[in-house]
């Protein structure tokens, strides 16, 4: 098989690498695409990549893997949507777009819901495999701890306190939780790293890494794949972010500001206060932990890191049962929209 890993956002890098792996496992062969603006970002450089869409064409794929929203109608190839998170409660989750011709679930929650959608339209095909971003749980759980336990001896400290907050202006709890950090920065027991997304506002990343040239247990980290960060905290702090889901997943406490999930089944708070509380709460008490094993068995009920696996294989079946599509068919405006993304 050949196969694209299209990218239109760094987060897609993460998210699609091991599926990379598999493919040379099988010696496929494959070809990245990275949208232009990100192409400085692409962190494998020694593999085959592009950001030309004319070289995509010719290439002709057999599946594309798309981790975003969009993907060309007029390439090659079965379009694949994987996902870029867990977070169902998002705007547009579960629209549908009609750019792909399979859609590979995380787990039972997600499945159900678009079956329904595959009933309705009748245009596409669903299946649960896992998510393979998360594969390293399966594999590599404990990759990071000897860093972890090096950075706790530098700093003196006895727990790692995540805070990932999302990008959304309207969601997002950064602008608010500036001196409820300065407050537990004064609690040398904790060593707090904070991980923005690709997307956050340069003036809030800003005002946090000023804080941290004000208290040295305070470290704005700039590696963009968060999952080193999620395998290394003991707690993490957040607000309306699919990362909330990843690291629950690991069955560890997680603290949210304001959160919008219709499913929440952990501590969030309706006020942007009592941070510390909170935290040394959820560390001695955990009072959430059997409510997370419902997270577990309804998102991800996958712990064999072979999520990658079950998702190439599944292509692989598909498209010796139905061949390989040309193209997708679309009506006008979204031909449209995808000429204006993505040119003709």
């Amino acid at each position: 098989m050949k196969i694209v890993l299209f990218c239109q956002n760094p987060y897609a890098f993460g998210i699609l690498e091991p599926i990379m792996q598999v493919l040379k496992e099988k010696d496929y062969e494959y070809l990245w695409f990275v949208n232009e603006p990100i192409k400085d970002k692409f962190p494998f450089k020694n593999e085959p990549f592009t950001s030309n869409m004319n070289e995509v064409k010719e290439f002709k794929s057999d599946a594309i893997f798309v981790p975003g929203n969009e993907v060309p109608y007029y390439l090659r190839g079965l379009k694949v949507q994987i996902f870029h998170g867990f977070a169902g409660e998002k705007k547009g989750h579960f629209r549908i777009r009609h750019y792909f011709d399979l859609y590979l679930t995380q787990g039972p929650f997600f499945t159900r819901k678009f079956l329904e959608l595959k009933k309705k339209y009748k245009d596409f095909e669903v299946l649960e495999t896992g998510w393979p971003k998360i594969d390293i749980y399966g594999k590599e759980l404990h990759k990071y701890d000897s860093e972890k336990t090096a950075l706790l001896s530098k700093y003196d400290a006895c727990k790692i306190v995540l805070y990932a907050p999302t990008f959304s202006p309207s969601l997002t709890s950064g602008g608010f939780l500036i001196d409820e950090f300065k407050e537990l920065a004064k609690n040398k027991e904790y060593l707090i790293l904070v991980k923005f997304h690709d997307l956050m506002s340069v003036e809030l990343i800003e005002s946090y890494k000023q804080l941290a040239t004000e208290n040295e247990n305070i470290i704005v980290e700039e590696e963009r794949n968060i999952i080193k960060f999620l395998l290394m905290a003991d707690i993490m702090i957040s607000d309306t972010s699919s990362v909330v889901y990843e690291f629950l997943l690991l069955d560890k406490p997680v603290i949210t500001f304001k959160s919008s999930s219709k499913n929440i089944q952990w501590d969030d708070s309706k006020e942007y206060k009592n941070l510390s509380d909170k935290i040394k709460s959820n560390l001695t008490e955990d009072n959430f932990r059997e409510q997370r094993q419902q997270i577990v068995s309804e998102y991800h009920p996958y712990n064999d890191g072979k999520s990658a696996e079950r998702m190439v294989e599944a292509v692989s079946i598909y498209i010796i049962e139905n061949g390989v599509p040309e193209k997708r068919k679309l009506s006008f405006l979204r031909r449209l929209k995808i000429h204006k993304i993505f040119g003709k």
